[in-house]
C-alpha cells in the first residue's frame, strides 16, 4: 500500500467492487479501486483502533471502533461518519456480520464476553453475555438458516445464537485446550472452525453435536501458540463449499484449502509477502476469489481454482 502499513485487515468488497478495508494500528478506513489500482485512505481521528469492517448492499461502511465502544458508518458518497455508541458493558466491538435482510449487524466484543446485535435503522443494541467467563467470544458467522455462531477462543466452546428468540447456547469441543478462533458456516448449516491452539480445522454437526478434528497441513497437533506451529487464523469458504483458512504459525504464511466432500486438503499455498499474520479474509462470489490485508502492510487478492 502507498501509505504506512498499520495492520491492514478485514476488507470487505462493496457493490461497485471496490475493496474496503480498516487500519487497526495507524486509525483508518481506506478503499482500493481494482479497477485504477489506486488507494484512498480516510484517517479517523479518535483513535478508534478500527478492528473490522462490512459493506452493506446500499455502499454504507461499518466498522468497529474497537478501542472506542462504537460502531461506526461511513456513507462513502457524502463522506460522514456517524459513530453508535454502544452500550458501556459492549466496551470492544470486535467483528461484524450481517444478518440475511441486513437489518441488522451483529458483532462480537471478546474482553466484554458478549454477543451483540445492533438495529441499523432504530439503534437498538441487544446483548447476549456468554455463560463462560473469559471465553473471548472472537469470529462470528451467520449460517444459511439465520444461526448466529461464534467462535469463544478463550475456551473449548463454539456458541450459537437464535434471532428469534436471542437464546444463546454452548457447544462444547472434545478438548480441553482448544482455541477456537474463526469459523465458518456451509450451505448445509455445518459448521467449521479453525483451532489456533491446537493446530486443526474443526467440524461441528449442529443436528448432532458431533465434533471431528484435522491436523493443518503444518500442524504437529501440539501447542502451536503465536508465532510457531500453523496458528490457523483467517478464514472463508467459496461457493464450492470448500473451507479456506491462512496459517500465520509458518513463515511465509500459507493459504490452505480444505475439501468438505473429499475431507482432504487440496491446496497449500506459500503467501509472496510472508504475510506476518493474515486475521480475518473474506470470498468474492462475482470474482471467485478472496481477499485479505497482511501485517507486511500488504492487501491482497487469491483467485481460486475452479
Amino acid at each position: 500500500m502507498p501509505f504506512e502499513k498499520g495492520r491492514p485487515r478485514d476488507p470487505s468488497v462493496a457493490p461497485d467492487g471496490s475493496v474496503w478495508f480498516v487500519g487497526q494500528q495507524n486509525h483508518y478506513l481506506a478503499r482500493f479501486d481494482p479497477k485504477s489500482q489506486r488507494f484512498s485512505q480516510l484517517k479517523l481521528d479518535d483513535q478508534a483502533g478500527p478492528h473490522n469492517l462490512i459493506v452493506g448492499r446500499d455502499g454504507i461502511v461499518w466498522y468497529a471502533g474497537n478501542r472506542q465502544g462504537y460502531i461506526g458508518r461511513h456513507d462513502p458518497k457524502g463522506g460522514h461518519i456517524d459513530k453508535i455508541k454502544l452500550p458501556p458493558a459492549a466496551r470492544d466491538p470486535h467483528t461484524l456480520v450481517f444478518d440475511k435482510s441486513q437489518r441488522h449487524i451483529w458483532f462480537t466484543a471478546q474482553w466484554s464476553n458478549l454477543v451483540g446485535r445492533l438495529n441499523i435503522k432504530t439503534r437498538h443494541v441487544d446483548l447476549m453475555k456468554v455463560p463462560t467467563p473469559d471465553a473471548r467470544p472472537y469470529g462470528i458467522t451467520l449460517a444459511a438458516d439465520g444461526t448466529v455462531w461464534v467462535a469463544l477462543l478463550g475456551s473449548n466452546k463454539l456458541a450459537s445464537v437464535d434471532p428469534a428468540s436471542l437464546e444463546l447456547t454452548e457447544h462444547l469441543l472434545p478438548d480441553l485446550d482448544a482455541g477456537p478462533r474463526r469459523l465458518i458456516a456451509t450451505t448445509n448449516n455445518q459448521i467449521y472452525y479453525v483451532d489456533y491452539s491446537l493446530a486443526e480445522l474443526g467440524h461441528l454437526d449442529p443436528v448432532s453435536g458431533k465434533v471431528r478434528r484435522w491436523p493443518t497441513p503444518a500442524g504437529d497437533g501440539a501447542d502451536s501458540g503465536a508465532g510457531s506451529g500453523s496458528g490457523p487464523y483467517a478464514m472463508a469458504v467459496d461457493a464450492k463449499n470448500r473451507i479456506w483458512f491462512v496459517e500465520t504459525g509458518v513463515q511465509p504464511n500459507t493459504l490452505v484449502g480444505f475439501d468438505v466432500s473429499s475431507e482432504e486438503f487440496v491446496s497449500v499455498t506459500a503467501i509472496p509477502s510472508g504475510a506476518g499474520s493474515v486475521r480475518h479474509m473474506v470470498y468474492h462470489a462475482p470474482t471467485h476469489s478472496l481477499w485479505f490485508g497482511t501485517d507486511q502492510g500488504t492487501l491482497a487478492q487469491a483467485r481460486l481454482p475452479e
